[in-house]
């Protein structure tokens, strides 16, 4: 919890120092409005913040069994949501994700996860998936990636990713490691694909293939057409990486890959967001310009500053040696989630434990990977830091929710 506060609290002064030049601009805080407060990211936040501490108020008073009985239900419920909005969401940036309530919009896709954390949960509480049943496995990453494909359908393909997180937690509890390598594999080959000429890709995965075939004689005498066969599929997949590149992916989305591989080619143009990140991040040294001074901050010069880029306010204002803390608080954060996971005596808080453990992790990886150059930007906010009420609401209730199950675990039952 004081890692949480403490996260929460230095995020804030980030969001602060992301719109002090608009503030300075004005009159004193004591002459405006609340209207006019309310133009300010950083009294949203604030504001965001206030109703987030009851939401823990709450999550720590609900009898706890509600997490493992309402499980489904609140999977359910979540997916109908995601499917309204789809239908009566308007457009905002090119998304159909957000329902407007008045003054205040919400993103369900971003409490998606804790629902469907919930529900995965309920699910591996009721098998073994060590036994390897592959119609279990088939259930349990249908709950996974329906609400994604939905996600996607509302043209937010970053927060989609997401779920692929889930595939760490499912690992500790029994799924096989083929799973995960051959997906590894499969996104290695994807991106060698658009990096070199496909005909020496196809010379080295059939050199692999026979020097397969030679060393291990079982898959020579037993297994051959299955290993030609993945073989040909890894083919398939090298040969059709132009077509996907090409017709299925979005422009923008095209333009991300792009920047990833080649950051230098139009930094100008498309490839501005990653350079003047950089630009800010270096420009901090080793202790940063200090709290609000920092002028690619000041001036505007990295988009979205306060949600996708907050990083790089860290980065010039409080230098590397901030950044260093920041990442040590994540860490920790991380390390202390993994061991509260360990101790929970039924499966279910085991299984959610891992479950925000991995959410955690692939927001945070990917965030900083992003700031950096070393993942394309995918529009994933820094847990905690970065400006805006969903994203806030939803950390805030996967980790609490957490507690909620920790702080009984000695009267629960091993399942």
């Amino acid at each position: 919890m004081l890692i949480y506060f403490f996260l929460v609290a230095l995020g804030w002064s980030c969001v602060y120092a992301a719109s002090y030049s608009l503030e300075a601009q004005g009159s004193s805080i004591r002459n405006l409005s609340f209207a006019q407060l309310m133009s300010f990211n950083w009294f949203k936040q604030l504001l965001w913040i206030g109703t987030a501490l009851l939401l823990v108020v709450a999550l720590l008073v609900i009898d706890y069994k509600a997490y493992d009985t309402l499980a489904y239900v609140l999977y359910a419920g979540m997916i109908l949501l995601l499917l309204i909005t789809l239908v009566i969401a308007r457009p905002i940036a090119g998304s159909r994700s957000w329902l407007e309530l008045g003054p205040v919009r919400l993103q369900p896709a971003e409490f998606a996860k804790f629902t469907t954390a919930l529900a995965a949960s309920r699910f591996m509480a009721s098998i073994n998936l060590r036994h390897q049943n592959w119609w279990d496995q088939l259930m349990l990453a249908g709950i996974t990636l329906l609400p994604a494909l939905l996600i996607i359908a509302s043209n937010e393909t970053g927060q989609a990713l997401v779920f692929g997180a889930f595939l760490l937690a499912y690992f500790r509890e029994g799924m096989s490691p083929i799973i995960l390598l051959l997906l590894a594999a499969s996104g290695i080959i994807l991106l060698a694909a658009l990096l070199i000429p496909k005909w020496w890709l196809f010379v080295a995965l059939t050199l692999v293939l026979v020097a397969a075939l030679v060393m291990n004689q079982r898959l020579l005498r037993h297994y051959l057409p299955a290993t030609i066969g993945v073989w040909a599929l890894t083919i398939g997949m090298v040969l059709g990486v132009d077509f996907f590149y090409n017709n299925v992916l979005q422009p923008h989305q095209r333009q991300r890959i792009e920047v990833l591989i080649n950051p230098g080619a139009d930094p100008l143009g498309k490839g501005w967001n990653l350079t003047q990140s950089k630009i800010a991040l270096g420009s901090g040294g080793l202790l940063g310009k200090g709290f609000l001074q920092g002028t690619q901050t000041k001036f505007d010069f990295v988009p979205e500053q306060s949600t996708d880029f907050i990083f790089c306010t860290v980065g010039e204002e409080f230098g590397w040696l901030g950044c260093l803390v920041v990442i040590g608080l994540y860490m920790t954060l991380l390390g202390r989630i993994v061991y509260v996971a360990e101790r929970q005596k039924s499966v279910f808080g085991r299984t959610y434990g891992y479950c925000v453990a991995s959410i955690l992790f692939f927001h945070f990886t990917i965030n900083l990977g992003m700031t950096m150059g070393l993942a394309p930007v995918v529009g994933i906010p820094l847990p905690f830091f970065s400006y805006g009420g969903s994203s806030l609401w939803s950390f805030t209730t996967l980790l609490f929710g957490l507690l909620a199950l920790d702080a009984y675990r000695k009267q629960d039952l091993v399942r």
